[in-house]
């Protein structure tokens, strides 16, 4: 995890997007198969999200667009925060077996992101696709990261209200 704070401490200061970081490692071996920060500012993409790009990365490196066949030992994504709405979706697709996050949703949310609509019982939901959840690990200098964003003149977004 301290690799994906580093990273998304990294990424805020040289101000190439959102306060956002994630890393896919494969479960068994540990080898690092990609980096993801959010982009969605930089490269005018709403979907750019760190998770997203840290997927997208390893099934484009590993040629197959499910992770659970492409890495025999199982692939875990670190995020620096809760996924959204959208990254909560993507990540059981992409075939991630396990999901370690620091901060929490009421962390972002704190610095006015939205993170869209999510069921409260979304860990569950995981637990019965066989996705296993951790959370907290960091979760202080995670939120620190996200209140330094803010308080710097980071920019927030989402989806708009109606």
């Amino acid at each position: 995890m301290q690799l994906v704070l580093d990273l998304t401490r990294a990424h805020i200061r040289a101000g190439t997007g959102g306060p956002f970081g994630a890393a896919l490692f494969d479960a068994q071996s540990g080898e690092l198969i990609s980096v993801g920060v959010n982009l969605v500012v930089a490269s005018h993409c709403s979907i750019a999200h760190a998770e997203m790009v840290a997927i997208a990365s390893a099934q484009q490196r590993l040629g197959h667009y499910d992770l659970s066949q492409a890495v025999p030992g199982g692939c875990v994504i670190y995020s620096s925060a809760e996924p959204c709405a959208m990254c909560l979706g993507a990540i059981p697709w992409s075939g991630v077996e396990r999901l370690v996050c620091a901060a929490r949703d009421a962390d972002a949310r704190a610095i006015g992101f939205d993170e869209g609509h999510k069921p409260s019982d979304w860990q569950r939901g995981y637990a019965e696709r066989g996705i296993e959840v951790t959370r907290d690990i960091l979760r202080q200098e995670a939120s620190a990261l996200l209140r330094d964003y803010a308080r710097h003149g980071g920019e927030i977004y989402g989806p708009k209200e109606h």
